[in-house]
C-alpha cells in the first residue's frame, strides 16, 4: 500500500554503481570503494566490467569472470569481504543482457544457464540480487511476448530458489529493468512482466533515467529543450500520469532496486544520433551525458525527484543508488573516483531534500485531477537554458 505522504523523513540507505566512480580502464576497484565508503555511501552496485577488472588486477582471466573456479571465488569473497570492511554492502550484480524471449529451445537453455552460473559468486560476494536489462535484440530469434517473457524469468526464479534451498542460504534474486531502447522499455511494461511470473524472487527494478529518457526526454528535439512534449505543462501531466500508477499499482516489496540518475541537456545541432542502425539512438546520451541529481549548473534537467517521489510513496525500503555514466568518469586523472563520489553524494542530498517538498500528486491524480502537476510541482531548470 501506499505510504503517507509526505514522509518524516527519507531513512533509505545510499548506493553507487562502481562504474560511476572512475570506468575500470583508469581506475582500480579498491581506490573507487575507498572513495565510496569515505563519501558515507552504505550500498555498492557492482557490474560486471569492474568485477572483470578486479580478477585481472589479481593476475586472472577478466573474460572467464563468471567461471567458478577455486581462485575466481576466492577472490570474489576477497571483494565482498573488502566492502564490508569499509562499513558497506554489495547490493547487486548487474549486467544480465539479451536473455529473455530467446526462440530456439537450446540458445534459450544455454541462455537462461549461463544465469545460473552467477550464482556462487553471489554467495561469495555476499549478495542476493542480480539484474536483469530488458532485451535489446531486435531480430527475428527473439520474442517480447508477455508470456514467453514471463515465463522465462519465472524459470529463471525457479532456478535461484532451487541454488538457494540446495546451499541453504538466503532466497536469491532477480531484478527485470526496462531500458529506454529496449522492446520492453517503461516500468509498465517490464512491472507486467514481474507480475505475471509470480515468482517472490521476481521483481521490478526502476532506473529514473530510463523511465524519463522514454516518458520525459528527447535530447534530440530540434527545440532544443529536451522533451518529447513542446511545454512544461504537457510533459509533467503525462509523467505524473504515469508515475501515478506506479504508486498504485506496484507494491514497494516488489520494487527490489531504484537507481537514480539525471541528464545533460544537450545542443540538439551538435549532438546527433548515431548514423549505425545497430547502435539505439539514445545509447550515446546515456553512456557520455548522465549526471547525478540536481546537477543544473551542468545542464542537468530531467525530474528524477518526481521518480524518486512516486517509488517511495510506493514503500519502497531499499537504496537509493546512484547510476551514472558520464565522459569524465573516463579521464586518467586520480582524483576522478573522489569528486564524482562527493559530487554523487550531493546529488542525492540534494534529491532526498527535493523529494520531500512533492506533494502527493498520485493521490490527485486517482481524485480525477488529470492535468494542472506543473502547477504544484517543481521542475529543475537546466542553466544551459
Amino acid at each position: 500500500m501506499p505510504v503517507s505522504w509526505p514522509p518524516t523523513s527519507i531513512p533509505n540507505e545510499f548506493g553507487i554503481a562502481t562504474l560511476s566512480l572512475g570506468y575500470a580502464k583508469h581506475h582500480k576497484l579498491e581506490p573507487r570503494l575507498r572513495e565510496a565508503a569515505r563519501a558515507g555511501y552504505r550500498q555498492i552496485d557492482l557490474f560486471d566490467e569492474c568485477w572483470a577488472g578486479y580478477l585481472e588486477e589479481h593476475g586472472l582471466p577478466g573474460g572467464q569472470l563468471w567461471e567458478a573456479t577455486p581462485d575466481n571465488l576466492r577472490v570474489a569473497k576477497k571483494l565482498g569481504d573488502l566492502v564490508k570492511g569499509l562499513g558497506m554492502r554489495i547490493a547487486c550484480t548487474q549486467p544480465l543482457r539479451k536473455i529473455e524471449g530467446i526462440k530456439d529451445p537450446v540458445e534459450r537453455r544455454e541462455t537462461l544457464d549461463l544465469v545460473a552460473k552467477r550464482f556462487p559468486f553471489m554467495r561469495a560476494f555476499d549478495t542476493d540480487l542480480v539484474f536483469m536489462c530488458a532485451n535489446i535484440r531486435m531480430d527475428d530469434g527473439v520474442t517480447s511476448d508477455l508470456k514467453t517473457v514471463a515465463r522465462d524469468l519465472a524459470e529463471l526464479g525457479d532456478m535461484a530458489k532451487a541454488f538457494s534451498d540446495a546451499d541453504g542460504g538466503p532466497l536469491l534474486k532477480i531484478g527485470y529493468e526496462g531500458l529506454s531502447w529496449a522492446q520492453r522499455n517503461t516500468w509498465a511494461s517490464t512491472w507486467e512482466v514481474v507480475r505475471m511470473a509470480n515468482r517472490p524472487n521476481v521483481g521490478l527494478i526502476v532506473d529514473a533515467f530510463n523511465v524519463l529518457a522514454v516518458e520525459w526526454a528527447d535530447p534530440y528535439n530540434p527545440a532544443g529543450h529536451g522533451r518529447i512534449y513542446p511545454t512544461i505543462e504537457e510533459s509533467v501531466d503525462v509523467l505524473c500520469a504515469s508515475l501515478a500508477g506506479l504508486v498504485a499499482s506496484v507494491p514497494g516489496d516488489r520494487i527490489f532496486f531504484f537507481q537514480i540518475g539525471d541528464a545533460e541537456l544537450i545542443d540538439p545541432s551538435k549532438f546527433q544520433p548515431p548514423l549505425d542502425p545497430e547502435i539505439p539512438a539514445l545509447l550515446p546520451w546515456s553512456r557520455g551525458h548522465r549526471l547525478f541529481p540536481g546537477e543544473t549548473s551542468r545542464g542537468g534537467y530531467v525530474p528524477t525527484h518526481l521518480v524518486a517521489a512516486a517509488v517511495l510513496a510506493t514503500g519502497y525500503k531499499g537504496a537509493l543508488s546512484l547510476e551514472v555514466f558520464n565522459n569524465s568518469l573516463n579521464l586518467p586523472d586520480p582524483e576522478v573516483p573522489a569528486a564524482h563520489a562527493e559530487r554523487g553524494m550531493t546529488g542525492l542530498r540534494k534529491l532526498t531534500e527535493a523529494v520531500m517538498k512533492v506533494p502527493a500528486f498520485w493521490e490527485m491524480y486517482h481524485k480525477g485531477t488529470t492535468s494542472g502537476f506543473s502547477r504544484i510541482v517543481q521542475i529543475p531548470r537546466s542553466e544551459k537554458l
